[in-house]
């Protein structure tokens, strides 16, 4: 039950990232900083996070926090922190499509450093580690095939690839600079979920560190704004894309989000969130033909294949490891006990 939950909410939860990039690209276009985006969207979302929690352990009991913890999440709004401006930044310089490209390669990242974490046991001797470690690396070819390669046309007239079509519009020096911003974001953001899953295993409260979290980032992102931006009139906002960019990204990206991610970390891991990046990508394809009379090419449709092939080996995978824990805690409940006194002999020894 709880893996299809997790799923079908990671899945609704990547349709809402595919507009993301599109609006702040938007908002940056009409003049919006990269650094007041992230000060103005994190102070928002501590005003939608607080009456949510206040609501919601209202008839709960809060997890002890302890300073411990607390340094934990200083260091997530750190990296935080960093990973939103690397995304601003690489979107200022590069494209919504670039860093949907970029985000590819977060599976690859987020593998590596979840086996020298240790957040993910790599045991090639076993079937699940094997259908997860072989899906993670044919859910990146198939993206990579979406991104790159067109084919042939399967629907109407041929159309543009976005990616490719982009690089002669967009000066070298800029997709340069976007593409090494945006693939730092990458890197952030694979050490980001190794993080979140250390802190929420041990902190089970995924709202509360959102929360807690967005405060270090705003007090971090003022203190650079403060010093960066000097213009007066570049803190003024208007009711256009600024605003929009804003609430959109407070309400889903830093709030919304940020508490989906937490809790699908704790109940899958590290490897199983960042699977979805590529998923991001065939949704986007697929929004595009729908709803923007985008063409269909072979390479598309074949990426997409490739891409939910290796999806739903690391899904079994995942679920052969689930099953595993599940199995391993009934044996150990129905263990008998050594303290037992019927399995004890007249010596005292267990039988």
């Amino acid at each position: 039950m709880w893996g299809t939950s997790v799923t079908a909410i990671m899945v609704s939860t990547e349709f809402l990232e595919v507009g993301l990039n599109t609006v702040n690209k938007a908002a940056m276009n009409s003049g919006i900083s990269d650094f007041l985006l992230v000060l103005y969207s994190n102070i928002l979302a501590i005003f939608i996070l607080a009456p949510c929690i206040f609501i919601f352990y209202r008839k709960r009991t809060r997890p002890l926090l302890t300073w411990s913890t607390i340094c934990k999440i200083f260091l997530l709004g750190v990296l935080s922190y960093a990973g939103q401006i690397c995304t601003y930044i690489g979107l200022e310089y590069g494209s919504p499509t670039l860093a949907s490209a970029m985000a590819d390669l977060t599976p690859a990242f987020t593998f590596i450093f979840s086996i020298i974490s240790r957040m993910e046991k790599l045991d090639l001797g076993i079937k699940s580690s094997q259908a997860k470690s072989l899906g993670t690396l044919v859910s990146i070819l198939g993206a990579l095939v979406v991104t790159l390669y067109k084919g042939l046309p399967l629907t109407g007239a041929p159309s543009k690839n976005r990616f490719l079509d982009e690089l002669p519009f967009i000066p070298q020096s800029n997709w340069i600079i976007g593409g090494f911003f945006l693939a730092s974001h990458s890197v952030i953001f694979a050490i980001i979920l190794n993080v979140q899953t250390w802190i929420i295993r041990v902190y089970p409260a995924e709202m509360l560190v959102t929360l807690i979290c967005s405060i270090f980032v705003a007090i971090l992102s003022l203190v650079v704004s403060v010093i960066v931006e000097r213009d007066s009139n570049a803190w003024r906002l208007g009711l256009n894309m600024e605003l929009i960019a804003i609430v959109y990204t407070a309400a889903f990206a830093v709030a919304f989000r940020s508490v989906v991610y937490k809790w699908a970390l704790r109940k899958k891991g590290p490897i199983y969130v960042s699977m979805f990046k590529p998923i991001e990508m065939v949704i986007a394809l697929a929004t595009g033909i729908t709803f923007l009379g985008d063409k269909l090419y072979l390479g598309s449709l074949l990426g997409a294949a490739i891409i939910a092939i290796g999806f739903y080996a690391v899904i079994w995978g995942q679920s052969q490891e689930d099953k595993m824990v599940e199995n391993t805690e009934i044996y150990d409940s129905q263990r008998p006990s050594a303290k037992d006194p019927l399995l004890l002999n007249r010596g005292g020894v267990v039988v």
